[in-house]
């Protein structure tokens, strides 16, 4: 019995670390998977944008309705643009956060790829990147030189933000026909504005206003 005894406590520790680097290496490997995953997507939605963005730019702003009560889009105002596919893909423009890019402020762009950094900027000329167009001489994209070349340019006018919005195609068409939604055009001025307090509310009244 000493001898068993003495055998089980020496080989313990051994046995724990063996289901300790078991268990990590399943953790790693569900990271691994869903870093894989992201990856495809982040690829699928470059291939789409580079698709886009010659073609004439389609973005629109949706608007909640004051019923909307999904977390991830009540009281929010999203820029969208549709890719030839059908699917949408865009970001929301009143959620500040206080998390800092290189130093640069990060608004929270919606629940899809969190850790991806989505810029929304102004270029001249068709970017060399997948970007899609979204108004004239506007742009949205992921593509990472994208983003940090726009961060390191003093001059550049864009906006960053932590993750994006999603529909697969025909999937916003679905939530138009629950009412959840209005649509008003796009510009400029509201993509970059500063100061997006109080944003929602201007938009839910200029939408509901009786067209006259």
């Amino acid at each position: 019995m000493v001898a068993g005894d003495f055998e089980l406590t020496k080989t313990a520790p051994f046995r724990f670390r063996e289901r300790r680097l078991g268990l990590l290496a399943s953790v790693s490997g569900l990271a691994l998977a869903i870093a894989v995953a992201a990856g495809f997507a982040l690829a699928a939605y470059s291939r789409a944008a580079a698709t886009q963005q010659e073609q004439p730019p389609n973005g629109v702003l949706l608007v909640a309705k004051p019923t909307l009560t999904d977390a991830n889009f009540a009281r929010s105002v999203v820029l969208v643009t549709q890719a030839p596919d059908y699917s949408t893909v865009g970001v929301i423009l009143n959620r500040p956060t206080s998390v800092r890019y290189q130093g640069k402020p990060i608004w929270a762009g919606g629940p899809v790829m969190r850790e991806v950094v989505v810029a929304v900027f102004r270029s001249e000329q068709t970017p060399r990147e997948a970007a899609f167009h979204v108004l004239r001489n506007l742009y949205l994209s992921m593509h990472p030189q994208i983003v940090d070349a726009l961060v390191a340019d003093d001059k550049a006018r864009y906006r960053l933000y932590a993750g994006f919005s999603g529909w697969a195609p025909r999937q916003l068409e679905s939530e138009f026909g629950r009412d959840g939604w209005y649509v008003l055009p796009a510009d400029e001025a509201t993509l970059f504005r500063q100061d997006t307090r109080g944003l929602w509310e201007e938009l839910v009244a200029r939408a509901a206003k009786p067209r006259t």
